[in-house]
């Protein structure tokens, strides 16, 4: 007979999931590290108290953690996650209703990110006792939908525990998915609120210790002969790094690789680390928001190799950056959806890792022509200077936000982790920032979300604690993001986390206004301005007497303000010295000049622009925006050289 223990769906799950492991190789790991939740009614009286019980056990066994935004919680989630390389992460508990709506956007988040997050939702009554209870929906059509079900297209795995019984094969589902390199994201497990306290007799297995082990998938001996052929007969080849290279840890395996091939390499925003800025085959970020040296090679490219990539329209400028008439395309990925993309007849299905040690053994004494190298070392030293002139202070009582870009980057230590999200800084730090760790890079730019900073950066800070590491996390976060999402420094406060929030106020969303501009709508509705009520908008120079020193302060924040002065600049670099040193989180306040820009990359983003319009500005960008479109190109995949064609385009097969 089966033995078992009397329990609730609640309690079951909760020390199911402190005995779940992730093992990588000779790394073993906690898959949910803790549970972030905010309570109410749904989740109070079911995972709440079995939390609750958990802890009065053992604290240690599975810690809760206090959060004060749905949506925060899942980015904390996602920021361990990353720091963590995806082999764990924290799950997050929301009451019924608007508590579980609101961690739909971090779920869309983990989703386009590859990152996992355990998302545990409360959910209406499953017996329909008391329907409609409070906070619940109603369709008419079909009772049976709820807020939950909204989860569905942005998880990667979702399911609902109607009867406890269920929750055996749905936790075990779950569980596949959120270790699955090929799989991962949200994953999404809704909880009807009276399932969650109803007892059930669990077998005791499903409350051992469980081991998941990360696949390292090697490539078949046919794909990986056809992209060593591919590679061999490139003439001007390129390496897209992105993400999975870091995922998967072959950052070491890539730079060996690069070393003995001379291949020069790009990087995508999540790729960003893979190498060391300094490496010399090492170009920067590719496409919309890369370097001239990237985008002029990926121009020219005539066999791009793309490891761990999806191909983001950023990354391939818009269909932009890739030009040559027959490029072709070598796809590295463990999913072989992103492995397909392009149209390439040249996937290679594994892991990045493993692929790359093979490529390594399989081309071993052969490297790129010289003329290439000498083409990729020239614009690495050209922009590289362009680098250094961007970064160099102007002073100016308003600083551009390169130059404070470049007062971080002199005053943080080579670990040190730099968090970003949205607005005109990920642009600007894909260009401009020298990353000089593997982890020390992490710009959330698959859903670029607004307010993702401040708890993603504590995530992040959060995974490298329970590492026994201790290097700063800087966040860089504009006043648009902030007032979006900033309560997770009450957070921060609590459980005396450091971390550094440096905040550049332009009193505006600075991207898309510039990005307004472009497409020309004149940065309309764009700036924190005062309502002018005879002109019926927000575009004069009243700016909103906003506070946010204060406001950080007001959580309880050690603050210091970079008045606007000459020496901001060198201002700056002294707050941020000062926030190292400190043992408490630190907030830096400076205000920038929104229209002193990066240098441009030469790369470009397809934002359509209106065919038709009566605003001059406009026409005028549509005219540009027409020239840019003549170069995109649909990338479908042009056949290696050697691939042998089987007919004519007459059908002829003469």
């Amino acid at each position: 007979m089966t033995a078992t223990r009397r329990m609730t769906a609640g309690q079951a799950l909760a020390e199911f999931l402190a005995h779940q492991w992730t093992v990588d190789g000779d790394r073993r790991e906690r898959t949910i590290a803790g549970v972030l939740g905010i309570f109410g009614h749904g989740n109070v009286a079911g995972l709440g108290q079995a939390l609750a019980q958990v802890h009065a056990a053992d604290p240690a066994l599975l810690p809760y953690r206090q959060a004060r935004n749905e949506q925060a919680m899942v980015h904390q989630a996602v920021g361990y996650a990353r720091m963590h390389r995806r082999r764990g992460t924290l799950a997050c508990t929301a009451s019924v209703g608007p508590g579980a709506a609101n961690m739909i956007t971090g779920a869309a988040l983990a989703t386009s990110n590859r990152l996992p997050a355990l998302l545990l939702p409360s959910d209406t009554f499953a017996t329909r006792v008391s329907d409609p209870v409070l906070q619940q929906l109603e369709h008419p059509h079909d009772p049976g939908v709820q807020v939950t079900d909204a989860f569905r297209p942005v998880s990667r795995f979702f399911d609902r525990v109607q009867r406890p019984e269920q929750l055996y094969s749905i936790a075990l589902g779950a569980m596949r998915v959120l270790t699955d390199p090929a799989e991962t994201g949200a994953v999404t497990i809704a909880l009807p609120e009276d399932v969650q306290a109803e007892a059930m007799d669990v077998p005791l297995e499903f409350l051992q210790e469980r081991e998941w082990h990360v696949r390292r998938p090697l490539p078949e001996a046919g794909p990986l002969a056809r992209a060593v052929a591919a590679i061999r007969a490139a003439r001007r080849p390129l390496i897209v790094a992105g993400g999975g290279v870091l995922y998967s840890g072959a950052e070491d395996e890539l730079r060996e690789f690069v070393a003995d091939t001379g291949i020069p390499v790009a990087t995508t925003q999540a790729g960003g680390g893979s190498l060391s800025w300094d490496h010399p085959q090492y170009l920067g970020g590719v496409g919309a928001t890369g370097s001239t040296a990237a985008n002029r090679l990926a121009a020219h490219a005539d066999v791009v190799v793309g490891i761990g990539t999806r191909y983001s329209d950023f990354t391939t400028g818009s269909r932009t950056a890739f030009r040559d008439p027959d490029v072709v395309f070598v796809n590295i990925n463990i999913s072989s959806f992103d492995a397909y993309k392009h149209g390439t007849q040249l996937p290679v299905i594994a892991d990045a890792r493993e692929t790359i040690a093979a490529l390594r053994g399989a081309l071993a004494g052969w490297r790129v022509q010289a003329d290439h190298a000498e083409t990729a070392a020239r614009e690495k030293a050209e922009w590289d200077g362009i680098v250094d002139e961007a970064f160099a202070p102007s002073g100016l009582t308003l600083p551009g936000q390169p130059e404070i870009i470049g007062a971080v980057q002199a005053a943080a230590a080579p670990e040190d982790v730099i968090v970003q999200a949205a607005g005109s800084l990920p642009g600007d730090l894909h260009k401009l920032w020298r990353v000089r760790d593997p982890l020390g890079y992490h710009v959330e730019y698959a859903f670029s979300c607004m307010g993702y900073e401040i708890a993603g950066g504590l995530g992040a800070k959060r995974g490298l604690l329970a590492d026994g590491d201790d290097r700063d996390v800087i966040v860089m976060v504009g006043d648009g993001s902030y007032m979006m999402l900033s309560t997770e420094l009450a957070t921060v406060v609590a459980e005396g986390i450091k971390i550094i929030v440096i905040l550049v106020q332009n009193h505006g969303f600075a991207s898309i206004g510039h990005l307004s501009e472009t497409v020309g709508s004149a940065r309309f509705g764009t700036k924190h301005r005062m309502y002018d009520s005879q002109a019926g908008d927000f575009q004069g120079d009243a700016v909103l007497p906003v506070d946010l020193a204060m406001n950080a302060r007001s959580y309880g924040l050690d603050v210091i303000e970079i008045a606007p002065s000459p020496d901001a600049i060198s201002d700056l670099g002294a707050a941020i010295a000062r926030a190292k040193a400190a043992d408490r989180a630190t907030f830096i306040h400076i205000n920038s000049d929104p229209l002193r820009y990066a240098p441009e990359g030469e790369g470009w983003w397809d934002v359509p622009v209106a065919e038709v319009a009566q605003m001059d500005s406009t026409r005028e960008a549509r005219a540009q925006y027409e020239a840019q479109v003549a170069v995109q190109r649909p990338l479908l995949g042009a056949a290696p050289a050697s691939a042998p064609v089987s007919a004519q385009a007459d059908g002829s097969g003469s």
